[in-house]
């Protein structure tokens, strides 16, 4: 009996955003990253009020996150002080356990990580209440894409080209890459940001736009909610089966084999 692998899968990781595409928009939580946003910048920082929603949205767009157009034009702030007035008073309750996605993600035997520009603690929090915090390989986060920049705040003369790496970025990209040693050409990237999705096409990956039913310039795919794609990539559960198939028919041509040597 002889084995041969004779199909090699298309995809062999899966690349995840987490805000507003492993939970929908309608949890409400994004409107309130965006307030808390704004009170930061007027309450800690004395920023005018009656031009801060503008500057807020200059340097999101700009930059790709409020708190690296911060950075990059001059204001001075903890980052753990930040995170923590931005993400830590989020309304996390309207978050819920999402068995649905949580059976998706495990009946897949693929890599599977969260590529997010949110903080470690928000990440994980976030992945808590929707159940399915165990169901990815690793989290690459605004700590793991910045890991110098606490330590070398200390120092006075810390003046980098780029203060936060993150997406839309191809740097944030590449590090990704690099950091959980992926290849774009066979990984599958979700996101509901068209910024991020752009980046992520030019730089290789497969992309998939999430919360839109249609496809917009560097999306491959579309995706009105996460909980489609069993109906979108239904290839990815016959490459699930296919890799189950093979690894039996090779243990079945080792026992063929091993039988007729002891023959």
């Amino acid at each position: 009996m002889e084995f041969v692998n004779s199909s090699t899968p298309r995809y062999d990781c899966l690349l995840f955003d987490l805000d507003d595409t492993l939970y929908p928009l309608s949890s409400g939580l994004s409107e309130a990253c965006t307030n808390n946003i704004i009170e930061f910048m007027v309450e800690k920082l004395g920023i005018d009020e009656d031009g801060v929603v503008e500057l807020n949205q200059i340097l999101y767009k700009k930059y790709g996150t409020s708190m690296a157009g911060l950075k990059a034009v001059g204001y001075e702030f903890d980052n753990d002080e930040y995170h923590s007035f931005v993400h830590g008073r989020l309304p996390y309750e309207n978050l819920k356990p999402d068995p649905v996605l949580r059976n998706l993600l495990l009946s897949l035997p693929f890599r599977k990580l969260v590529f997010s520009n949110g903080d470690e603690v928000h990440v994980t929090k976030a992945l808590k209440r929707l159940g399915i915090e165990d169901c990815f390989e690793r989290i690459i986060s605004f700590e793991t894409l910045n890991p110098e920049i606490n330590e070398a705040e200390v120092s006075l003369d810390y003046s980098p080209e780029i203060p936060v790496i993150c997406k839309p970025s191809e740097i944030a990209f590449e590090k990704a890459f690099d950091i959980a040693q992926l290849n774009p050409q066979t990984t599958l990237f979700f996101d509901d940001s068209i910024r991020n999705i752009q980046t992520g096409k030019a730089v290789g990956l497969n992309t998939v736009l999430v919360g839109k039913s249609e496809k917009v310039e560097g999306s491959d795919h579309a995706l009105e909610s996460i909980h489609n794609m069993k109906d979108a990539f239904p290839e990815l559960w016959t490459e699930s089966n296919n890799k189950e198939s093979e690894r039996i028919g090779y243990v079945a041509a080792q026992i063929s084999i091993e039988t007729s040597v002891q023959a």
